[in-house]
């Protein structure tokens, strides 16, 4: 009998987006609709190429434009396959630091700009989410999700963001802990989820 006990765990894989300009430039985009630039569409379909020999039940997505683009391009080899866009996978919502670089929010906004590098999860800049907020959205999304295809293989093409609350949630690392891996555009992350267990 494995861990699960006797439930038919779900199968994930979860992807951040390809890359996009803001990216490069280091300004946060959070709930903006900022397309993938050629690199971006280049690692999607190559995301694509990489699972285009595995199985899924489904596929879901944040329904901003540059996850959604990975999405169509990871889908694109399994016809019949459609994404599903669900606005509980969008990156956290940033307010006013959504269009500006990392450094022009530390110039503009220095005090903000400290409980958001200390990870204050209360904190949210103003016209966004703290981030317990965004936590809890992102896991009652996927929690939502994953119970419906109990011992299916999923795919969720998401943010950094939604990565990190799912690999937190996983190691079951808590919100304030310093950030020590990498969350690259197009990385492919596979998790196990269970009704009792959850990730």
């Amino acid at each position: 009998m494995s861990w699960f006990g006797h439930e038919s765990p779900t199968r994930l894989i979860a992807i951040r987006h390809g890359e996009t300009a803001w990216n490069v430039a280091t300004r946060i985009q959070g709930q903006l609709d900022i397309g993938l630039n050629d690199r971006g569409q280049a690692q999607a379909d190559a995301a694509g190429a990489a699972l285009a020999s595995e199985t899924f039940d489904a596929v879901y997505s944040s329904d901003l434009l540059r996850a959604w683009s990975t999405a169509q391009a990871i889908a694109k080899p399994h016809p019949g396959l459609e994404v599903q866009l669900n606005m509980g996978l969008r990156e956290r919502g940033f307010g006013e630091f959504e269009g500006l670089t990392f450094k022009e929010i530390e110039q503009k906004l220095p005090d903000q700009a400290m409980q958001w590098r200390k990870r204050v999860p209360e904190f949210a800049p103003d016209g966004g989410e703290s981030l317990r907020q965004f936590r809890d959205r992102v896991l009652a999304c996927v929690n939502a999700i994953c119970a419906k295809h109990p011992g299916e293989s999923l795919v969720l093409v998401a943010h950094g963001g939604v990565m990190d609350v799912l690999y937190r949630a996983a190691t079951q690392l808590d919100l304030q802990a310093p950030r020590t891996w990498a969350l690259d555009n197009a990385a492919i992350n596979r998790l196990m989820w269970s009704k009792s267990g959850g990730l």
